[in-house]
């Protein structure tokens, strides 16, 4: 795929001009990565800002037994690093980052995009916006893991993600949500019972998207 392309393709890069997109591509690489190849691990330090410009990554973490925590996906068209500081040029790894699909990636040089461009004042807008947005997905992640029972979790999932949760296997599902099989069955048969959802040829369908919305809103939001 061409660079210049891809990088113009990109909503975070949508308001450059022609002769930035070429500025900026001299300080990036457009790097392929192969299916259930690993982008980082936990903890590494990475000189380079990364955006996702095709494919699918899964982003998680390993608890004190070394099982895996699911914590979210990561979809074409944008932003991979969780940065905390423009000011550091080192940008720190929390979790771990496995690619779900072959995939591609646009690398650019952190310390050189800040000279370039954040200095400038050019898309430090949109940099911030990409950073709340990605604030709000921490909370959805907290609210998920340590507020909403079980229910309320498949409701959400299948509220925000349903195409994820179709496209997924049902044990897959409730490995990504940590419940059982069999609770992510009960909650399914519930939600379709109070009209919620409907399951055609085992494909969750939204009826009503208020009612299945209630299910979770106000607990822990």
């Amino acid at each position: 795929m061409d660079k210049l392309k891809s990088i113009s393709q990109l909503d975070f890069f949508s308001e450059l001009k022609e002769k930035e997109i070429e500025e900026l591509s001299t300080i990036s690489n457009l790097i392929t990565y192969p299916k259930n190849s690993i982008l980082y691990y936990e903890d590494e330090i990475k000189e380079n800002i990364l955006f996702l410009v095709d494919g699918l990554i899964k982003i998680y973490k390993y608890d004190k037994f070394e099982n895996e925590i699911f914590l979210y996906h990561i979809y074409k068209n944008s932003m991979i690093s969780e940065l905390t500081s423009v000011n550091n040029s080192s940008i720190y790894c929390f979790s771990n980052a496995e690619f779900v699909e072959d995939s591609i990636v646009l690398s650019i040089n952190f310390e050189k995009f800040k000279e370039m461009f954040l200095s400038r004042n050019i898309l430090s807008i949109k940099l911030i916006e990409t950073l709340l947005e990605k604030t709000h997905q921490l909370q959805c992640i907290v609210n998920r893991e340590l507020v909403f029972d079980s229910t309320a979790k498949v409701a959400f999932m299948i509220y925000n993600d349903l195409a994820m949760f179709n496209k997924l296997k049902r044990q897959e599902v409730s490995f990504m949500l940590h419940i059982q099989p069999e609770t992510l069955s009960r909650v399914l048969k519930k939600l379709t019972r109070n009209g919620s959802i409907a399951i055609e040829k085992s494909e969750v369908i939204v009826l009503n998207k208020e009612q299945l919305e209630s299910t979770f809103r106000g607990v822990g939001i």
